[in-house]
């Protein structure tokens, strides 16, 4: 018995022989297309399965990246929306905050430059002696003292800036401290040192307490009294501008005894404390002669 050739793949090419699943190879047997499907459904039924699957995987790839699209997109236009909105209302607001700054820094930068123009360039002062600055300062408080006790004996400065006679204000009350101090070491020769520069020190921070007392007095006036007692202040320093400024001394004296009399209301009543320098000046301005 004679073996017969198996053909080879070339040659089953050549007459007309397929793979079951094309040209690809992937078959365990050779034939037509329709051969293989009619002996061996199953597999042509599974390419179909396969084939669809494959179909299948790459479409849904491309559907599930669309959504993802599509969804960025739309939150990126919604934001931008809100952002523009956002903007559009705060506008007016940020340009204000930017016309402040700007007014800000041109209004600093002037006055700086005012200074510098005022004060001119800046020289460095001569180194004084203990003695020489203590001679300045002695000067210095001895102005202040006068101008100090004006204030205390004119009862119509008193009633003009009470607060600047009422240790209840804060100003008022470190003026009375820091010139209590400087009084406590002033004397009538020079100490020598270190007493000296001590002397100088206070000083001239009772100066600098005194100007702030005068600026807050000048601006309280009459806001620490009760509006019903304000013009009660008024009627008194008429009354005892008629008394200075009058050449009839019965006119004279009895502006002063209603002066007197309505000063000693308002300071029983706890609203205008008078100084006693100051009311001993209108009792001895009441006992003294008419101006020649």
């Amino acid at each position: 018995m004679t073996r017969s050739r198996t053909r080879r793949p070339a040659d089953r090419r050549t007459h007309g022989h397929l793979n079951a699943y094309g040209r690809h190879g992937y078959g365990y047997g050779y034939g037509t297309v329709d051969e293989t499907a009619a002996r061996h459904p199953y597999r042509a039924q599974r390419r179909d399965r396969r084939r669809e699957r494959r179909m299948q995987r790459r479409h849904g790839r491309h559907m599930g990246v669309l959504p993802i699209v599509f969804g960025a997109f739309v939150g990126l236009v919604i934001l931008g929306g809100i952002l523009t909105w956002v903007l559009v209302r705060l506008v007016p607001f940020l340009l204000l905050a930017l016309v402040a700054v700007g007014v800000f820094k041109l209004a600093r930068r002037s006055a700086r430059r005012r200074r510098a123009v005022d004060h001119g360039p800046a020289v460095a002062a001569p180194r004084r002696s203990g003695a020489e600055s203590w001679a300045i300062a002695k000067a210095d408080f001895d102005r202040l003292r006068v101008e100090y006790s004006a204030h205390e004996c004119d009862p119509m400065q008193v009633l003009r800036r009470p607060a600047l006679s009422d240790v209840s204000v804060p100003s008022t009350a470190r003026f009375v401290d820091a010139f209590a101090e400087a009084q406590s070491l002033d004397t009538d020769t020079h100490p020598g040192a270190p007493y000296d520069t001590t002397f100088t020190v206070a000083v001239a921070k009772a100066r600098r307490a005194w100007q702030a007392a005068c600026d807050a007095a000048d601006r309280i006036r009459l806001s620490n009294v009760p509006e019903h007692e304000r013009g009660s202040i008024e009627r008194v320093l008429k009354l005892l501008t008629t008394a200075r400024d009058s050449d009839s001394e019965h006119e004279r004296l009895a502006a002063y005894a209603r002066a007197r009399s309505e000063l000693d209301r308002l300071d029983r009543a706890g609203i205008v404390h008078l100084p006693r320098t100051a009311r001993a000046a209108i009792d001895e301005a009441a006992r003294g002669a008419l101006p020649s």
